[in-house]
C-alpha cells in the first residue's frame, strides 16, 4: 500500500500527518432508569452482517491538515450523527499506548430524545446500548477500553464558572486547608483575613489575575485563576512562554476528588473561558509540582504537552519546589 493511500482517509480525504490524526466523540444519555446508554455507528466497509474490528465505534474520524482538534471533533460528529450545537469535553487527549498511536477522545451527554442521523454513507445504522452490551460489540477490545470503560464512570454534570466574590473567601480557605490541596498548595491562605489582603486585588480587578469559582450542578467546588505571564516576570522568564495565559486550579471538596472532573474542568475553563477571553494568546500553561502526578496526567489528558523543570519558591522561608512547565498550543487544539 503506497503512503498516499495510507494518509487519504475511506473517501479520499488528505489526513493530518500531526498528533492526534484524528478523535473520537462518545455520545452518552441517560435513560429513566438512570443507566448510561452508548451511540454506537455501523461501519459498512465490509457489509451489513459484520461485526468484527472496528464494526461498531462512537463517532470518530481524521483530522484533515492543518484542521484544529477540537473543531475537527465536532465536524466529524456532525458529519456521521447529524449531531450540531454540542460542547464535548475531553476525555483524554495524550498518547494512546496501547493504540501506539495518538487518537483524541472527547464525549458529550445527550438528551434522551435527540435525533441521529446517519449523514455520510459510511454507516448503515447506529444503536443505543448500555455499557455492558456497548463493551462487547465495539472491538478491538482496546477501543472498548477507551470508547467505554474510560468514559462510563464520569458524572454526567453540568459545570460552569462565575466570578469570585469576597463573600467567596471562606471558601477559598477551606478548600486550600482540605488535606488533599494542602500537600500542593504550599502557600495556603489560613484565615478569611489572609485571604483577604492576597486575594482581595484580584477580585476587584486591581492586578491582572482574575478568580473564577468552579461550580458542579450549581454545587461551589473550587476555584480556577488565570493570569498574562508578562504579568509575572521572572516566571515568564523561567517558563519560557513570556506570551503565555497561565492558570491555576483545585476542586476543593474531597467527595468530587478521583471521579475524573478534574480533567472537566480544566478543559471546560479552557473552551469555555480562556479561549474565548483571550483569543490572541498562542499558549496557555499551568505548572504542577513534579510530583504532583494526578495534576500532570489531568493536564496530559487535556493536551497539554510537559516541557521543563523549574525551581518556584514556596510557603517556607528559603525552600523551593520543582515544577514541570506545561503548556498546550491553543491554535493547534482549538484553532
Amino acid at each position: 500500500m503506497s503512503d498516499e493511500v495510507l494518509h487519504r482517509t475511506w473517501d479520499g480525504l488528505h489526513i493530518a500527518a500531526d498528533n492526534p490524526t484524528g478523535s473520537t466523540v462518545v455520545v452518552r444519555r441517560r435513560i429513566a432508569a438512570g443507566e448510561l446508554e452508548f451511540l454506537l455507528l455501523h461501519r459498512n466497509a465490509h457489509g451489513p452482517e459484520y461485526e468484527g474490528d472496528w464494526a461498531w465505534t462512537a463517532p470518530a474520524g481524521c483530522r484533515q491538515p492543518g484542521e484544529p482538534v477540537y473543531p475537527a471533533a465536532l465536524r466529524e460528529l456532525a458529519e456521521e450523527a447529524g449531531l450540531v450545537g454540542l460542547r464535548p469535553w475531553a476525555v483524554d487527549l495524550s498518547w494512546q499506548k496501547q493504540s501506539r498511536t495518538h487518537w483524541a477522545v472527547f464525549a458529550v451527554d445527550v438528551p434522551t430524545d435527540v435525533r441521529i442521523d446517519l449523514v455520510d454513507p459510511e454507516h448503515d445504522r447506529y444503536a443505543w446500548l448500555p455499557a455492558a452490551e456497548a463493551r462487547q460489540r465495539v472491538r478491538p477490545e482496546f477501543v472498548a477500553a477507551a470508547q467505554v470503560d474510560r468514559v462510563e464512570h464520569v458524572p454526567s454534570v453540568e459545570i460552569s464558572f462565575r466570578r469570585m466574590t469576597r463573600d467567596d473567601l471562606p471558601d477559598v480557605v477551606r478548600w486550600q486547608r482540605a488535606p488533599h490541596v494542602r500537600t500542593w498548595w504550599l502557600n495556603a491562605v489560613m484565615t478569611p483575613a489572609a485571604a483577604s489582603e492576597r486575594y482581595g486585588p484580584r477580585i476587584d480587578g486591581e492586578v491582572p489575575i482574575r478568580m473564577w469559582v468552579a461550580r458542579v450542578d450549581g454545587r461551589d467546588v473550587g476555584y480556577v485563576q488565570d493570569y498574562p505571564l508578562k504579568a509575572e516576570d521572572e516566571y515568564a522568564v523561567k517558563t519560557g512562554h513570556p506570551d503565555a495565559i497561565g492558570l491555576d486550579y483545585l476542586i476543593g471538596e474531597h467527595d468530587l476528588v478521583g471521579r475524573g472532573l478534574g480533567t472537566r474542568v480544566i478543559w471546560e475553563y479552557l473552551r469555555d473561558v480562556l479561549v474565548p477571553d483571550y483569543p490572541d494568546a498562542p499558549t496557555f500553561l499551568a505548572s504542577p509540582d513534579h510530583r504532583n502526578t494526578a495534576s500532570l496526567r489531568a493536564l496530559a489528558k487535556c493536551g497539554f504537552t510537559q516541557g521543563r523543570r523549574i525551581d518556584m519558591p514556596s510557603g517556607d522561608a528559603g525552600r523551593s519546589v520543582t515544577e514541570v512547565v506545561c503548556s498546550l498550543d491553543r491554535r493547534h487544539w482549538f484553532g
